[in-house]
């Protein structure tokens, strides 16, 4: 009976290790196949860009859609001259333009210049005249502050003054309180 269970024991190893080398060659297998689906999708890529099985009529569509974009292109081009065109003939016009009005500008400022020269004398003399009551107002600013710090030093004295008689009459009236109270005591 152990003889049989040793048999069955080997038995099963065996199987085992066949079981195992199928799944490798399986998988090798799988890798294999998988890397010849890539190959040939990289072939039937490589043939699509290169063009190679094409049809005649494929072809002729091609063609014509390379055409049509290159009618388009020169449409483009011819375009873009057109309005390269335009704007050369508008960039001459406004540089004319930009000359006259630097010509303007220049009679402009003498003018000006002239004008101001005019005016700075007129303004000279007005301001002037502004200056000379300016000081006639400012001494008569002085003078009324000199009378009003007069004042107040007059005031200042006389509260000085007042407030010396208001002692004086209050030591009066504390003194005859108290000489009230002493003979109000001895009577």
């Amino acid at each position: 009976m152990e003889e049989e269970k040793m048999n069955l024991r080997l038995d099963i190893d065996v199987q085992k290790l066949e079981t195992e080398k199928l799944r490798k060659e399986k998988n090798k297998a799988e890798e294999e196949l998988g890397s010849l689906k890539t190959d040939y999708k990289k072939l039937r890529l490589s043939m699509r860009i290169a063009g190679l099985g094409k049809k005649s009529e494929q072809w002729r569509a091609e063609i014509r859609e390379e055409k049509d974009k290159a009618d388009r292109w020169e449409q483009k081009f011819q375009e873009m001259q057109r309005r390269n065109e335009a704007l050369e003939k508008s960039l001459s016009e406004n540089q004319k333009e930009k000359d006259e009005l630097k010509d303007r500008a220049i009679m402009l400022e003498g003018s000006l210049r002239q004008y101001r020269n005019q005016n700075f004398a007129i303004e000279l003399k007005a301001n002037l005249s502004k200056i000379e009551e300016m000081k006639q107002r400012i001494e008569e600013l002085e003078t009324a502050l000199q009378n009003c710090e007069n004042q107040i030093k007059h005031l200042e004295v006389n509260e000085n003054r007042n407030k010396e008689q208001l002692h004086y009459f209050q030591n009066q009236f504390r003194s005859r309180d108290h000489i009230r109270e002493e003979a109000v005591v001895q009577i």
